[in-house]
Protein backbone atom coordinates (compact mmCIF):
# COMPACT_ATOMS: atom_id res chain seq x y z
CA UNK A 1 0.00 0.00 0.00
CA UNK A 2 1.40 3.41 -0.94
CA UNK A 3 1.91 6.03 1.77
CA UNK A 4 3.16 9.67 1.73
CA UNK A 5 6.62 8.85 3.09
CA UNK A 6 7.25 6.24 0.41
CA UNK A 7 5.95 8.52 -2.35
CA UNK A 8 8.14 11.40 -1.15
CA UNK A 9 11.20 9.13 -0.99
CA UNK A 10 10.55 7.75 -4.48
CA UNK A 11 10.08 11.25 -5.88
CA UNK A 12 13.48 12.21 -4.51
CA UNK A 13 15.03 9.06 -5.97
CA UNK A 14 13.54 9.94 -9.35
CA UNK A 15 15.16 13.38 -9.14
CA UNK A 16 18.63 11.89 -8.71
CA UNK A 17 17.92 9.09 -11.20
CA UNK A 18 17.05 11.45 -14.06
CA UNK A 19 20.07 13.61 -13.23
CA UNK A 20 22.38 10.57 -13.33
CA UNK A 21 20.83 9.43 -16.63
CA UNK A 22 21.36 12.97 -17.97
CA UNK A 23 18.06 13.93 -19.50
CA UNK A 24 15.85 16.96 -18.81
CA UNK A 25 13.46 15.64 -16.18
CA UNK A 26 13.05 16.40 -12.52
CA UNK A 27 11.51 13.86 -10.18
CA UNK A 28 7.96 13.08 -9.07
CA UNK A 29 5.89 10.15 -7.87
CA UNK A 30 2.27 9.38 -7.20
CA UNK A 31 0.00 6.46 -6.46
CA UNK A 32 -3.40 5.16 -5.41
CA UNK A 33 -3.84 3.25 -2.18
CA UNK A 34 -5.46 0.05 -3.41
CA UNK A 35 -4.66 -3.56 -4.32
CA UNK A 36 -5.14 -3.80 -8.10
CA UNK A 37 -5.33 -7.60 -7.90
CA UNK A 38 -8.56 -7.26 -5.91
CA UNK A 39 -10.26 -4.96 -8.46
CA UNK A 40 -12.00 -5.80 -11.70
CA UNK A 41 -10.83 -4.20 -14.95
CA UNK A 42 -13.86 -1.91 -14.85
CA UNK A 43 -13.08 -0.83 -11.28
CA UNK A 44 -9.43 -0.20 -12.17
CA UNK A 45 -10.50 1.98 -15.09
CA UNK A 46 -12.89 4.04 -12.96
CA UNK A 47 -10.29 4.52 -10.20
CA UNK A 48 -7.66 5.58 -12.77
CA UNK A 49 -9.99 8.03 -14.51
CA UNK A 50 -11.09 9.65 -11.23
CA UNK A 51 -7.44 9.93 -10.17
CA UNK A 52 -6.65 11.64 -13.49
CA UNK A 53 -9.56 14.05 -13.02
CA UNK A 54 -8.04 15.08 -9.68
CA UNK A 55 -4.52 15.65 -11.04
CA UNK A 56 -5.03 16.76 -14.65
CA UNK A 57 -4.01 20.34 -13.79
CA UNK A 58 -0.84 19.07 -12.07
CA UNK A 59 0.48 16.99 -14.96
CA UNK A 60 1.37 18.09 -18.47
CA UNK A 61 3.74 17.60 -21.40
CA UNK A 62 6.30 20.04 -19.97
CA UNK A 63 5.28 19.78 -16.33
CA UNK A 64 4.88 16.23 -15.01
CA UNK A 65 4.83 13.16 -17.25
CA UNK A 66 3.56 10.02 -15.47
CA UNK A 67 4.96 6.58 -16.31
CA UNK A 68 3.90 3.09 -15.18
CA UNK A 69 5.17 1.52 -11.97
CA UNK A 70 4.01 -1.28 -9.66
CA UNK A 71 0.43 -2.39 -10.25
CA UNK A 72 0.07 -0.45 -13.50
CA UNK A 73 0.64 -1.22 -17.17
CA UNK A 74 0.17 0.23 -20.65
CA UNK A 75 -3.62 0.02 -20.32
CA UNK A 76 -3.48 2.19 -17.18
CA UNK A 77 -1.49 4.80 -19.09
CA UNK A 78 -4.01 4.67 -21.96
CA UNK A 79 -6.83 5.49 -19.54
CA UNK A 80 -4.84 8.41 -18.09
CA UNK A 81 -4.12 9.74 -21.60
CA UNK A 82 -7.76 9.51 -22.62
CA UNK A 83 -9.06 11.17 -19.46
CA UNK A 84 -6.44 13.93 -19.63
CA UNK A 85 -7.33 14.56 -23.27
CA UNK A 86 -10.95 15.30 -22.30
CA UNK A 87 -9.67 18.40 -20.48
CA UNK A 88 -6.67 19.43 -22.59
CA UNK A 89 -7.09 17.87 -26.02
CA UNK A 90 -5.24 14.86 -27.40
CA UNK A 91 -1.76 14.96 -25.85
CA UNK A 92 0.13 11.68 -26.30
CA UNK A 93 3.31 13.06 -24.68
CA UNK A 94 1.56 13.58 -21.33
CA UNK A 95 2.19 9.96 -20.27
CA UNK A 96 4.67 7.27 -21.23
CA UNK A 97 4.51 3.50 -21.20
CA UNK A 98 1.46 3.71 -23.47
CA UNK A 99 0.30 1.00 -25.89
CA UNK A 100 2.12 1.19 -29.25
CA UNK A 101 -1.19 2.04 -30.94
CA UNK A 102 -1.51 5.23 -28.86
CA UNK A 103 2.03 6.52 -29.34
CA UNK A 104 3.94 4.16 -27.09
CA UNK A 105 7.57 3.42 -27.86
CA UNK A 106 8.89 0.15 -29.16
CA UNK A 107 11.16 -1.39 -26.53
CA UNK A 108 9.45 0.31 -23.57
CA UNK A 109 8.00 -2.87 -22.06
CA UNK A 110 11.41 -4.55 -21.87
CA UNK A 111 13.38 -1.38 -21.14
CA UNK A 112 13.88 -1.67 -17.38
CA UNK A 113 14.90 -5.33 -17.62
CA UNK A 114 17.23 -4.63 -20.54
CA UNK A 115 18.73 -1.68 -18.67
CA UNK A 116 19.39 -3.96 -15.69
CA UNK A 117 21.29 -6.32 -18.00
CA UNK A 118 23.31 -3.45 -19.52
CA UNK A 119 24.18 -2.27 -15.99
CA UNK A 120 25.25 -5.81 -15.10
CA UNK A 121 27.38 -6.15 -18.24
CA UNK A 122 29.19 -2.86 -17.65
CA UNK A 123 29.90 -3.74 -14.02
CA UNK A 124 31.13 -7.27 -14.71
CA UNK A 125 33.33 -5.97 -17.52
CA UNK A 126 35.17 -3.81 -14.98
CA UNK A 127 36.21 -7.02 -13.23
CA UNK A 128 37.10 -8.90 -16.40
CA UNK A 129 33.91 -10.97 -16.30
CA UNK A 130 30.85 -11.45 -18.49
CA UNK A 131 27.29 -12.65 -18.04
CA UNK A 132 28.02 -15.97 -19.76
CA UNK A 133 28.20 -18.85 -17.26
CA UNK A 134 27.70 -16.59 -14.25
CA UNK A 135 25.01 -17.71 -11.77
CA UNK A 136 22.10 -15.34 -11.12
CA UNK A 137 19.35 -15.28 -8.48
CA UNK A 138 16.35 -13.08 -9.27
CA UNK A 139 13.86 -12.00 -6.61
CA UNK A 140 10.71 -10.83 -8.36
CA UNK A 141 9.50 -12.24 -11.66
CA UNK A 142 7.16 -9.54 -12.89
CA UNK A 143 7.91 -7.27 -15.84
CA UNK A 144 11.46 -6.34 -14.79
CA UNK A 145 12.55 -9.70 -13.43
CA UNK A 146 11.17 -11.75 -16.30
CA UNK A 147 12.75 -9.56 -18.98
CA UNK A 148 16.08 -9.46 -17.11
CA UNK A 149 16.02 -13.25 -16.79
CA UNK A 150 15.25 -13.63 -20.50
CA UNK A 151 18.13 -11.41 -21.59
CA UNK A 152 20.53 -13.08 -19.14
CA UNK A 153 19.50 -16.50 -20.49
CA UNK A 154 20.06 -15.28 -24.07
CA UNK A 155 23.56 -14.12 -23.14
CA UNK A 156 24.53 -17.47 -21.65
CA UNK A 157 24.01 -16.64 -17.98
CA UNK A 158 22.59 -19.27 -15.62
CA UNK A 159 19.50 -18.22 -13.68
CA UNK A 160 19.68 -20.63 -10.74
CA UNK A 161 16.88 -19.23 -8.54
CA UNK A 162 13.74 -17.19 -9.15
CA UNK A 163 10.89 -16.09 -6.90
CA UNK A 164 7.73 -13.99 -6.92
CA UNK A 165 4.64 -13.81 -4.71
CA UNK A 166 3.38 -17.15 -6.09
CA UNK A 167 6.43 -19.23 -5.21
CA UNK A 168 10.14 -19.86 -5.78
CA UNK A 169 12.12 -22.35 -7.85
CA UNK A 170 15.78 -23.27 -8.10
CA UNK A 171 18.05 -25.28 -10.38
CA UNK A 172 21.83 -25.30 -9.79
CA UNK A 173 22.44 -25.89 -13.50
CA UNK A 174 20.36 -22.92 -14.58
CA UNK A 175 16.70 -22.86 -15.59
CA UNK A 176 15.15 -22.88 -19.03
CA UNK A 177 13.76 -19.33 -18.85
CA UNK A 178 11.52 -19.52 -21.96
CA UNK A 179 9.95 -22.68 -20.49
CA UNK A 180 9.52 -20.95 -17.11
CA UNK A 181 7.82 -17.99 -18.78
CA UNK A 182 5.43 -20.30 -20.62
CA UNK A 183 4.68 -22.14 -17.38
CA UNK A 184 3.89 -18.92 -15.53
CA UNK A 185 1.75 -17.63 -18.39
CA UNK A 186 -0.27 -20.83 -18.31
CA UNK A 187 -0.40 -21.50 -14.56
CA UNK A 188 -0.19 -17.87 -13.30
CA UNK A 189 2.35 -19.18 -10.81
CA UNK A 190 5.94 -20.40 -10.48
CA UNK A 191 4.76 -23.42 -8.49
CA UNK A 192 5.04 -26.90 -10.01
CA UNK A 193 7.56 -25.86 -12.66
CA UNK A 194 9.13 -29.10 -13.87
CA UNK A 195 12.47 -27.52 -14.71
CA UNK A 196 13.37 -26.69 -11.11
CA UNK A 197 12.81 -27.56 -7.46
CA UNK A 198 10.57 -25.61 -5.10
CA UNK A 199 12.28 -23.48 -2.48
CA UNK A 200 11.36 -21.05 0.28
CA UNK A 201 10.49 -17.58 -1.00
CA UNK A 202 12.88 -15.84 1.40
CA UNK A 203 15.81 -18.09 0.53
CA UNK A 204 16.29 -16.60 -2.94
CA UNK A 205 18.05 -13.57 -1.47
CA UNK A 206 20.64 -15.77 0.26
CA UNK A 207 20.90 -18.43 -2.44
CA UNK A 208 24.31 -19.46 -3.76
CA UNK A 209 24.98 -17.27 -6.81
CA UNK A 210 27.41 -14.79 -8.34
CA UNK A 211 24.88 -12.01 -8.98
CA UNK A 212 21.73 -11.23 -6.98
CA UNK A 213 19.06 -9.10 -8.65
CA UNK A 214 16.22 -7.93 -6.36
CA UNK A 215 13.41 -6.83 -8.70
CA UNK A 216 10.42 -6.52 -6.37
CA UNK A 217 9.81 -4.42 -3.27
CA UNK A 218 12.01 -2.01 -1.34
CA UNK A 219 13.70 -2.94 1.92
CA UNK A 220 14.03 -6.67 1.22
CA UNK A 221 17.76 -6.68 2.00
CA UNK A 222 17.91 -5.82 5.69
CA UNK A 223 20.46 -6.36 8.47
CA UNK A 224 18.98 -9.78 9.33
CA UNK A 225 19.54 -11.07 5.78
CA UNK A 226 22.68 -9.17 4.73
CA UNK A 227 25.14 -11.35 6.65
CA UNK A 228 23.90 -14.46 4.82
CA UNK A 229 23.98 -13.03 1.28
CA UNK A 230 26.35 -15.14 -0.83
CA UNK A 231 26.34 -13.09 -4.04
CA UNK A 232 29.48 -11.20 -5.03
CA UNK A 233 27.46 -8.57 -6.92
CA UNK A 234 24.02 -7.05 -6.30
CA UNK A 235 22.15 -5.24 -9.06
CA UNK A 236 19.31 -3.20 -7.55
CA UNK A 237 16.50 -3.56 -10.09
CA UNK A 238 13.90 -2.61 -7.44
CA UNK A 239 13.70 0.82 -5.85
CA UNK A 240 15.72 1.02 -2.58
CA UNK A 241 15.80 -2.76 -1.94
CA UNK A 242 18.78 -2.43 0.43
CA UNK A 243 18.31 -0.63 3.73
CA UNK A 244 21.22 1.45 5.12
CA UNK A 245 22.28 -1.07 7.78
CA UNK A 246 22.35 -3.90 5.23
CA UNK A 247 24.29 -1.67 2.85
CA UNK A 248 27.05 -1.23 5.46
CA UNK A 249 27.19 -4.96 6.24
CA UNK A 250 27.37 -5.90 2.55
CA UNK A 251 30.05 -3.30 1.87
CA UNK A 252 32.18 -4.69 4.71
CA UNK A 253 31.78 -8.15 3.16
CA UNK A 254 33.13 -6.82 -0.13
CA UNK A 255 29.86 -7.19 -2.04
CA UNK A 256 29.72 -4.81 -5.00
CA UNK A 257 26.33 -3.09 -5.27
CA UNK A 258 25.06 -1.40 -8.40
CA UNK A 259 22.60 1.17 -6.91
CA UNK A 260 18.97 1.46 -7.96
CA UNK A 261 19.15 5.04 -9.22
CA UNK A 262 21.37 3.75 -12.00
CA UNK A 263 20.58 0.03 -12.31
CA UNK A 264 16.85 0.38 -12.90
CA UNK A 265 16.95 3.58 -14.94
CA UNK A 266 16.29 1.78 -18.23
CA UNK A 267 12.55 2.25 -17.88
CA UNK A 268 12.59 5.99 -17.27
CA UNK A 269 15.22 6.42 -19.99
CA UNK A 270 13.00 4.82 -22.62
CA UNK A 271 10.07 6.77 -21.19
CA UNK A 272 12.13 9.86 -22.02
CA UNK A 273 12.67 8.48 -25.54
CA UNK A 274 8.90 7.93 -25.87
CA UNK A 275 8.23 11.52 -24.78
CA UNK A 276 10.76 12.78 -27.33
CA UNK A 277 9.18 10.69 -30.09
CA UNK A 278 5.69 11.95 -29.21
CA UNK A 279 6.81 15.59 -29.25
CA UNK A 280 8.59 15.13 -32.58
CA UNK A 281 5.76 13.07 -34.06
CA UNK A 282 8.43 10.68 -35.35
CA UNK A 283 8.64 7.15 -33.95
CA UNK A 284 11.87 5.16 -33.74
CA UNK A 285 12.64 1.57 -34.67
CA UNK A 286 13.26 -0.74 -31.70
CA UNK A 287 16.92 -1.14 -32.68
CA UNK A 288 17.42 2.62 -32.29
CA UNK A 289 15.63 2.63 -28.94
CA UNK A 290 17.87 -0.13 -27.58
CA UNK A 291 21.01 1.41 -29.09
CA UNK A 292 20.28 4.79 -27.47
CA UNK A 293 19.42 3.10 -24.15
CA UNK A 294 22.77 1.33 -24.09
CA UNK A 295 24.58 4.56 -25.06
CA UNK A 296 22.89 6.59 -22.31
CA UNK A 297 23.58 3.93 -19.68
CA UNK A 298 27.20 3.55 -20.78
CA UNK A 299 27.74 7.31 -20.49
CA UNK A 300 26.09 7.43 -17.07
CA UNK A 301 28.29 4.54 -15.90
CA UNK A 302 31.40 6.43 -17.03
CA UNK A 303 30.19 9.54 -15.15
CA UNK A 304 29.60 7.51 -11.97
CA UNK A 305 33.06 5.92 -12.21
CA UNK A 306 34.63 9.36 -12.57
CA UNK A 307 32.76 10.57 -9.48
CA UNK A 308 33.87 7.49 -7.52
CA UNK A 309 37.47 8.17 -8.54
CA UNK A 310 37.23 11.84 -7.55
CA UNK A 311 35.73 11.18 -4.13
CA UNK A 312 37.23 7.74 -3.48
CA UNK A 313 33.80 6.26 -2.74
CA UNK A 314 31.64 3.26 -3.64
CA UNK A 315 29.18 3.10 -6.54
CA UNK A 316 26.15 4.16 -4.48
CA UNK A 317 27.84 7.25 -3.11
CA UNK A 318 29.27 8.02 -6.55
CA UNK A 319 25.84 7.80 -8.18
CA UNK A 320 24.17 9.99 -5.55
CA UNK A 321 27.03 12.50 -5.64
CA UNK A 322 26.68 12.71 -9.41
CA UNK A 323 22.91 13.25 -9.27
CA UNK A 324 22.98 15.78 -6.43
CA UNK A 325 25.85 17.71 -8.02
CA UNK A 326 24.00 18.02 -11.33
CA UNK A 327 20.84 19.28 -9.61
CA UNK A 328 22.84 21.68 -7.43
CA UNK A 329 24.71 23.03 -10.47
CA UNK A 330 21.46 23.61 -12.36
CA UNK A 331 19.98 25.32 -9.30
CA UNK A 332 22.93 27.72 -9.05
CA UNK A 333 22.89 28.48 -12.79
CA UNK A 334 19.21 29.43 -12.57
CA UNK A 335 19.96 31.84 -9.71
CA UNK A 336 18.13 29.91 -7.02
CA UNK A 337 21.02 29.59 -4.58
CA UNK A 338 20.40 30.80 -1.02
Amino acid sequence: MVDPDEVNALAQLMTWKTAVANFPYGGAKGGIGCNPRELTVSELERVTRVFTQKIHDLIGIHRDVPAPDMGTNSQTMAWILDEYSKFHGYSPAVVTGKPIELGGSLGREAATGLGVVFATEFLLDEYGMSIANMKFAIQGFGNVGSWAASFIHQKGGKVVAVSDITGAVKNPNGMDIPALLKHKEKAYSLKDFEGGDAMNLNDVLVHECDVLIPCALGGVLNKEIAADVKAKFIIEAANHPTDPEADEILSRKGVIIRPDIYANSGGVTVSYFEWVQNIQGFMWEEEKVNYELKRYMKRAFSDIKAMCHTHNCNLRMGAFALGVNKVARATVLRGWEA
